[in-house]
């Protein structure tokens, strides 16, 4: 039986990396207390989400892998608590800005870089202005398992998540900063987040973690809800619209193996028939 426990922190952020690392490593010390071998926090939970305006200043904030706090903060954590710690923060590579996530291992090393592929560009989310679309391709890392992931508005993407999958992923990560939608005070988006998570791990067998933070910043709410989800899509662990937090959850990854192919998803695939999947519209 090959066992792997897996965690995902919720928290409020504010425009202080070192309370934000200090707060997020407190979180990933009681998740290692609680047996967690990977432990996700949110999406660019370095400070504030600051997406929601353009404002050229800000590009001054992100940094070379390197050389950025939140990344070896969670480096030094990870090499003392002998964990893995998929690390969102804001890139600098040269003249290009990425929303990325560096793979940290057990040794507290890093196992590569992942760019997020499809950036949203809309009211309170304006990442188009800060963030080039990934140039990565999906990644999966080895570590206590094969793991996956994608960021945020990855996540809504059943393409991500069957690509990762057929590149070996055995547990999806998706670190997220989602909330309330500044034109429209009506929509909620919270149930529908969840859904289209849940649908990866229904469709291609296999447990998925979602991690988003919460609070109020400058008038848009985070309406965390984060959850894991085992390889029938019943929610095993999960956190509410406040509080904040860690869930975690183990899963037996030989059973679930004999699950995916029980199921027969990728038995039956014809990749054959889907070249529409890949023209443009």
């Amino acid at each position: 039986m090959t066992d792997i426990t897996v965690a995902a922190l919720q928290l409020g952020f504010t425009a202080d990396i070192d309370r934000n690392i200090a707060n997020v490593s407190a979180l990933v010390r009681e998740a290692a207390a609680r047996g967690a071998q990977v432990v996700l926090p949110p999406e660019l939970f370095e400070g504030e989400y600051f997406c929601r305006v353009e404002d050229e200043g800000l590009f001054a904030n992100a940094k070379p892998v390197g050389e950025h706090k939140a990344v070896l903060a969670m480096q030094a954590l990870a090499r003392e608590l002998k964990i893995a710690i998929p690390t969102s923060f804001f890139e600098l590579d040269g003249q290009h800005h990425y929303n990325s996530l560096a793979m940290i291992d057990p040794d507290g090393r890093i196992q590569g870089v992942y760019r997020k592929s499809h950036i949203p560009d809309g009211p309170g989310y304006e990442e188009k202005f800060y963030f080039r679309p990934g140039n990565t391709g999906f990644k999966v890392w080895d570590g206590p398992a094969k793991l996956g992931v994608g960021i945020c508005w990855d996540q809504w993407y059943p393409e991500t998540a069957r690509a990762l999958m057929l590149m070996g992923a055995q547990v999806l990560f998706f670190p997220t900063a989602i909330g309330s939608e500044p034109h429209d005070t009506s929509l909620d988006t919270a149930r529908l987040w969840r859904r289209a998570m849940v649908g990866h791990a229904v469709s291609n067998v296999v447990p998925v973690v979602a991690a988003n933070r919460v609070g109020v910043e400058h008038g848009q709410t985070f309406y965390g809800t984060s959850f894991i989800t085992d390889e029938r899509g019943d929610i095993v662990a999960e956190l509410d619209r406040e509080e904040e937090g860690v869930i975690t959850a183990t899963f037996d990854l030989d059973r679930v193996k004999r699950h995916r192919a029980a199921f027969g998803f990728f038995r039956d695939r014809r990749p054959e028939l889907y070249g529409r999947l890949v023209q443009d519209i």
